[in-house]
């Protein structure tokens, strides 16, 4: 046999080797849903954060968003968030089998920049993927909405201060409706990947709904234009899932 032609079978093996080891790999690689709780806690050291699958399929937005960017945005941005978290965990030594993300950012500032960016990454944009959908009610019912117009005088009242909040931050960052600790709806802004779980957030309280103010969210559909991409967004809220997580 040739020296050409065994060269060329063992790329072959190798070549399949390879594959059957990244089909392995997946298939033992557990979902975000097995791994987390109802609180978002970890079962077990050494479990990777990973990304919800979408409830939608990228198209499905384009009252507010285009496909395009939705993909990119999930597939290429959020997922990096999700990698770099896994990474600082590890390389922090960060024990989850025992502490929820949520608890994480609330002593975030024990840990690293990176740490603190990429969880604040990751759970704002899980947050924001779950707070979409393709049909929407417009407007909550219930108790949110009542306790919406207790304090904030009236549902378009809320919209406008929200909105407000969106347009407002400057440069990147995210605009949030919190219950606070004395059980109040109020309307803030954080910059970058921060939130109000953080213990270094000037806004503080369990985060209800959270709008993504970053240009990347918005800008190959709106440009500069990111007032139009907010007073879009509206059409697109899962006030289900939002009143889901007042209610609880």
């Amino acid at each position: 046999m040739s020296t050409k032609n065994t060269s060329r079978r063992s790329f072959i093996t190798d070549a399949a080797k390879t594959t059957a080891a990244v089909a392995l790999s997946a298939t033992v690689i557990p979902s975000f849903a097995n791994i987390m709780g109802k609180k978002g806690q970890a079962s077990m050291v050494g479990i990777p954060y990973s990304q919800r699958p979408l409830s939608y399929g990228y198209k499905d937005l384009e009252a507010a968003i285009d496909a395009t960017t939705m993909e990119i945005h999930y597939s290429k941005h959020a997922a990096t968030y999700a990698k770099n978290l896994n990474e600082a965990v590890i390389a922090e030594k960060v024990n989850i089998s025992n502490v929820s993300l949520e608890s994480l950012l609330g002593k975030i500032s024990k840990y690293s920049p990176k740490l603190r960016n990429n969880a604040g990454g990751h759970y704002n944009h899980e947050l924001f993927w779950q707070s979409m959908a393709a049909k929407s009610s417009l407007k909550p019912e219930g108790k949110l909405l009542a306790a919406i117009e207790k304090d904030f005088g009236s549902f378009e009242a809320f919209k406008t201060q929200f909105t407000d909040a969106g347009k407002g931050r400057f440069g990147s960052g995210w605009a949030w409706l919190v219950l606070n600790n004395d059980k109040k709806l109020i309307v803030g802004s954080t910059p970058n990947q921060d939130n109000p779980l953080m213990d270094i957030s000037e806004l503080k309280g369990t985060p209800l709904l959270g709008l993504d103010v970053w240009e990347h969210a918005y800008y190959l559909r709106y440009m500069n234009k990111r007032p139009d991409y907010i007073n879009n967004w509206w059409n697109v809220v899962n006030w289900d899932v939002v009143t889901q997580r007042y209610n609880g």
